[in-house]
């Protein structure tokens, strides 16, 4: 209608990534051993710190390290050249898959995740390389795994604690993903059916830790927390994590955990609607309840993260925050975030 503007959310440019997703419980080596013939692939490399599924004819690869330093992915690559590998199958979590990652970003080897976490990195182009305590991340469509294999059934083994803060990790994914750089109503809505997920799926794996519809629910949650974030893109909370894994190796899942209500606090007032995925008056009462039901960490001085470390945090998270973040940042503003994640005080 002449004079008519439309509505200015519903104004957006949103790219899906294109990616075949399997989810069946108890059915993942056959999956992927059909996926591989499916690649037209001979010489697999299992990429993998466990034996949880062989893959026929693989070469094994364990050499895994948490935020992926380069002098691992550079054996990594070299262990794949030499052996004429031509697919990589990653199984297990976020720092599998990262490894797996660094090799096809030089390779351009094709990827079959299969995640034993709800990590996310499986649904993402996105990498990271830790090199000199700093931590280098960028995007690019060669690391995108080609298939991913979801089975609930091979995350039963994951301790409660590490299912907590990689399930709060996931939940990130949901909740920056509402006022990320590139966020539009597609990838919100996936965020917040991800978010609700979580959040129902979370407290059953806390209480039966062996119940397979618990675990389903929170994998079928990060899922669709990854796909919101390999949109949305990263926004305030993952630039500060990343910074604060990178400088001072600190723990991924759980600095995620710690730091996620008080970026909410800040940000909330952007992203009202995500106060629905919790039930709650607002998304930070709903992550807070969370946090106490699951016995989550809630303080970075927990993770080992000293007082002193606090000014080198800021001066390295300052220049990372991204420019559209709802909420102004400046330099005493980001302290006193970081100083009260540190302590663990009420975020509100």
């Amino acid at each position: 209608m002449a004079g008519h503007s439309g509505t200015p959310e519903l104004k957006f440019t949103h790219e899906s990534l294109p990616q075949r997703v399997i989810f069946d419980s108890y059915a993942a080596a056959g999956h992927v051993a059909a996926e591989v013939d499916r690649l037209g692939a001979r010489r697999p490399m299992l990429i993998s710190t466990g034996t949880t599924i062989e893959v026929q004819g693989a070469v094994r690869h364990t050499e895994v390290v948490m935020h992926v330093p380069v002098e691992v992915a550079e054996r990594a690559r070299a262990r794949a050249a030499a052996e004429a590998v031509d697919v990589l199958v990653a199984v297990g979590g976020g720092s599998t898959t990262g490894l797996a990652k660094a090799v096809a970003l030089t390779t351009g080897l094709p990827i079959i995740a299969v995640p034993t976490t709800y990590a996310g990195s499986e649904a993402t182009a996105v990498w990271g390389l830790t090199d000199g305590g700093g931590k280098t991340t960028g995007t690019d469509p060669r690391v995108l795994p080609r298939v991913v294999v979801y089975d609930a059934g091979l995350t039963l083994s994951l301790p409660v604690p590490l299912s907590v803060a990689s399930g709060l990790n996931a939940l990130a994914h949901c909740v920056d993903s509402m006022w990320a750089p590139r966020a539009d109503p597609i990838n919100r809505a996936f965020a917040l059916e991800g978010a609700r997920a979580l959040n129902t799926g979370l407290p059953t794996v806390f209480d039966a830790p062996s119940d397979l519809e618990g675990r389903e629910n929170a994998l079928y949650g990060a899922h669709l927390a990854a796909v919101a974030f390999a949109s949305a893109g990263s926004g305030l909370h993952h630039k500060i994590c990343h910074v604060l894994g990178g400088l001072f190796n600190l723990p991924h899942a759980p600095t995620h955990a710690v730091l996620l209500p008080y970026v909410t606090a800040l940000n909330e007032f952007a992203a009202p609607a995500l106060a629905a995925a919790f039930g709650t008056p607002t998304a930070v009462e709903g992550l807070l309840s969370l946090q106490k039901r699951l016995d989550a960490p809630r303080s970075l001085r927990e993770l080992g993260l000293n007082e002193t470390d606090l000014p080198a945090a800021v001066d390295g998270v300052l220049p990372a925050v991204p420019a559209g973040n709802p909420a102004p940042i400046d330099r005493p503003r980001l302290a006193e975030l970081l100083h009260r994640a540190w302590e663990g005080t009420d975020p509100r």
